[in-house]
């Protein structure tokens, strides 16, 4: 659904006013955007938000030098947003409780097999309709090593997708209890969601398998953390807690690896 490289992006996607591609090209300190179908004045439309030209980093104070050398190595560091909520949330559900590797196997098997060729010159497809996906039975999410509890999430989430993108036009705090009012949809799903499509600044993941961990080396020197250390420890950021963490993620802070990795799981196990 994206090809991306250093100064040049094409992206497929799906409208409220139907399939489009965009690319885009940075051109000196300048963004040239072009783009494809339906869809196209939308996409067009939403450059500036997925850019995140919007983004207000007023009051973002790194504090420490960690925070202040990441600060000066990425100045154009921003919290973009798609406006695209379902279309974000499908793949979250399948990162539910399985490594990444599962879930961007399992997602690309549902786009070849549920998507549609994109709009444009290039060869792109679109992420599996809303509609498409609320109507596919368990078993093909099955194919997809997607068992039974993560399908029924999609599927019944898919089907009130309109309640969704309803969000794009919220307050913050209501789009997050509009996001885990859905079965299935609790605290890491919204924020993953909320970071991507809503482009919430102080989105964080709580839950997640390796952030706590991430967040307890960069800011305590400590190996290993817990949920409630992680945002001990990201308080004093409030309102930019997502801008440290991709300010982390952009420097490749990560904890020292102890142990095993988490393993791929089959969806017997699950």
């Amino acid at each position: 659904c994206m090809r991306l490289w250093a100064d040049e992006c094409w992206r497929a996607t799906r409208t409220p006013d139907g399939p489009a591609t965009l690319h885009l090209r940075q051109i000196g300190g300048e963004v040239l955007g072009e783009a494809w179908g339906p869809g196209a004045g939308w996409a067009l439309d939403g450059v500036a938000d997925l850019l995140g030209l919007h983004d207000d980093a007023a009051g973002f104070e790194p504090g420490i030098p960690l925070l202040s050398e990441l600060a000066r190595r990425f100045p154009g560091l921003r919290i973009g947003r798609t406006r695209a909520v379902a279309e974000a949330l499908a793949p979250t559900i399948i990162e539910q409780k399985v490594t990444g590797s599962d879930a961007h196997r399992a997602w690309w098997w549902l786009v070849r097999r549920l998507g549609e060729a994109a709009p444009g010159p290039v060869p792109l497809l679109l992420p599996p309709a809303p509609a498409t996906l609320a109507a596919t039975p368990t078993w093909v999410f099955h194919r997809a090593n997607i068992e039974r509890r993560r399908a029924h999430t999609i599927t019944r989430a898919m089907a009130r997708a309109f309640r969704l993108e309803e969000t794009t036009a919220m307050p913050m705090a209501d789009a997050y209890r509009r996001l885990q009012a859905f079965p299935g949809i609790g605290p890491w799903s919204a924020a993953e969601v909320a970071v991507v499509a809503l482009g919430d600044p102080d989105a964080v993941s709580v839950g997640d398998y390796h952030l706590k961990n991430q967040v307890s080396w960069a800011l305590a020197g400590e190996e290993r953390g817990t949920d409630e250390r992680m945002v001990e420890l990201l308080e004093p950021w409030r309102g930019h807690r997502a801008r440290v963490l991709r300010l982390l993620g952009a420097g490749g802070i990560q904890a020292p690896r102890r142990g095993a990795r988490m393993s791929n799981r089959s969806i017997v196990s699950l």
